[in-house]
């Protein structure tokens, strides 16, 4: 939640119908929740007369989406899909930007595990960017906790019932080996490539109940390859190792996203293993969509790792020797 210069902000929606209240909040107040979360405000209602608390431009912004789904109405049934394209007029980005003083709480997960916070700004803004944004990149060298925090609000969003179910996904392709090397079938062959997603879901809700969670198809692992043709809805859905697609593997993946899910896409540009004559698509996908609105894009550097220090110098000094190395064009 942002902290510092709230207030708050009545509104009362007429005519007081039961009918078209209940459409308004959906089921269990799902709609007021979904405002909530995307604009960072609290909604308190008692029938028709709301309470909206938060920072000046968010209270505004979510006043005017609660009058404009409560006009709707009138003449349709309120989805979620509706809520998520009243809030897209309303971005998260612009209202900090307009409240530029605003000092913002870190961001908690709370876990079977414990609590998991960021470390540092670029965590803690990473974190805050994922919760408000639909589309997110984490770019960075290894150890920076970009592919364990997407995870952290991934299980969040489970618990919470924001999503019904998490997706993890990597392209199966990297230091220079290929599938058909390997024995099994092919969720034997995928399964060592995604231990590092497997890990962090251990960490945080533990072995037998990711078990059930995989049983049930409720938290699904999948290759790259498997997304093409599919439409996902209400999914948390992450991508790891994007520096190991290709240009049309990240953009088929893109166009995947439904309505009610939140992507990750996360990678680090030194690290690529594919052959060279292939560009990276994640490499190429931060240019094409450095200025599309509604994006987000959270890059981490030396500073943010948070291994064995000697990792981070292992990271600097990798960065130095490839800059003294690299030709000058």
């Amino acid at each position: 939640m942002l902290n510092a210069s709230h207030f708050s902000q009545e509104i009362t929606l007429l005519p007081a119908d039961a009918q078209r209240l209940s459409n308004f909040c959906g089921q269990l107040d799902a709609h007021i929740r979904q405002i909530e979360q995307r604009l960072q405000v609290e909604i308190a209602n008692r029938s028709n007369h709301f309470k909206v608390t938060g920072v000046d431009a968010a209270v505004t912004a979510a006043c005017a989406v609660i009058q404009k789904l409560f006009e709707l109405t009138e003449r349709e049934e309120i989805t979620p899909e509706q809520v998520h394209l009243s809030l897209q007029d309303a971005s998260i980005d612009q209202l900090l930007q307009a409240t530029p003083n605003v000092k913002l709480e870190p961001v908690a997960i709370k876990t079977k595990r414990g609590v998991i916070k960021g470390r540092g700004f670029n965590q803690q803004d990473y974190l805050r960017k994922i919760i408000s944004h639909d589309i997110n990149f984490g770019v960075g060298p290894a150890g920076t906790g970009k592919t364990y925090l997407a995870v952290a609000c991934a299980v969040d969003a489970l618990q919470n019932e924001t999503v019904r179910r998490i997706i993890l996904v990597r392209p199966a392709v990297e230091a220079g080996e290929k599938l058909g090397f390997l024995p099994g079938d092919m969720a034997q062959k995928v399964d060592p490539y995604l231990r590092p997603l497997y890990d962090a879901l251990y960490d945080m809700l533990g072995f037998e109940r990711v078990e059930k969670l995989l049983e049930k198809n409720v938290i699904e692992v999948a290759p790259l390859a498997f997304m093409r043709g599919r439409t996902l809805n209400d999914s948390f859905i992450i991508l790891d190792e994007a520096q190991n697609t290709t240009v049309e593997q990240i953009k088929m993946f893109l166009t995947r996203i439904g309505f009610g899910s939140t992507a990750v896409i996360t990678g680090d540009v030194t690290q690529i293993d594919l052959p060279n004559e292939k560009m990276s698509g994640l490499k190429h996908v931060l240019k094409v969509l450095k200025d599309v609105e509604g994006i987000s894009f959270t890059f981490f550097g030396v500073r943010d790792v948070v291994r064995h220090p000697l990792v981070q110098r292992i990271v600097a000094a990798y960065e130095h020797y490839e800059k003294e190395h690299t030709p000058s064009a």
